[in-house]
């Protein structure tokens, strides 16, 4: 009689013992497969179902951000000018007049003292320069694009043309508002929307810093040729 009941009872916790392990047997590979890293286990990535906006990456064509950002950084390269992004963009923008051209030089003196001529060209690789306005800052040109439809302020700066045409050409109108200044740099609205800051206005958080150095353009041999109005 007492062999019967020793039997009953081994034989319980036997099948307890025996269904647990079957129950963890059963989580661990629902959870964590065959293996034995578990690599199953780990924490999964949240993902939003709209795909995050990638930094735009353009290359510089010639035009590098200093890896000092104040006027006392030394300027190395004697075939390079080293000007103030700021007086940079500056000097082309009072360079246009109703007759200018994309393909028109612009001529400016970099912190050298050195007269220093560009193009168009290195003005638009430095609107394309991604952390212009901070590490973390996208292009200009990531926003600003020939699509109007999107463009904040209906505003391209991806073209010489675009620039030259201005914003807010509601409807595509064939002229918008002038953002270059007519001849006065810190008066216009480009020179406004780079230097102050709107936390309200995607990408404009940071501002475009007035001691960011550029090595940009080339050395011009000769007195800079006076403006025409």
């Amino acid at each position: 009689m007492d062999n019967d009941v020793r039997k009953i009872i081994y034989g319980t916790i036997t099948v307890f013992l025996v269904g647990v392990m079957s129950w963890i047997s059963i989580i661990y590979v629902s959870a964590c497969g065959v293996t034995l890293t578990c690599n199953r286990g780990a924490p999964r990535v949240d993902r939003t179902p709209i795909p995050t906006l990638i930094p735009a990456t353009l290359p510089g064509m010639g035009v590098s951000l200093e890896a000092e950002t104040t006027a006392t950084a030394p300027m190395m390269n004697s075939d390079t000018c080293h000007v103030r992004a700021l007086n940079f963009i500056g000097a082309w923008a009072v360079s246009q007049t109703p007759k200018s051209t994309e393909a028109d030089p612009f001529y400016f003196v970099d912190e050298d003292g050195k007269n220093c001529e560009a193009t168009f060209t290195d003005v638009l690789a430095l609107l394309n320069q991604s952390g212009l306005r901070g590490a973390d800052s996208l292009a200009c040109t990531s926003c600003h694009s020939g699509d109007l439809t999107v463009a904040p302020a209906q505003l391209d700066l991806s073209s010489y043309a675009g620039i030259i045409t201005g914003s807010r050409r509601e409807g595509n109108k064939p002229k918008g508002t002038d953002i270059l200044g007519d001849g006065d740099w810190k008066a216009s609205l480009l020179y406004d929307h780079l230097t102050v800051a709107k936390p309200d206005v995607p990408g404009h958080e940071q501002t475009l810093s007035a001691d960011l150095m550029i090595s940009v353009g080339k050395p011009f041999a000769g007195p800079l040729p006076t403006a025409t109005p």
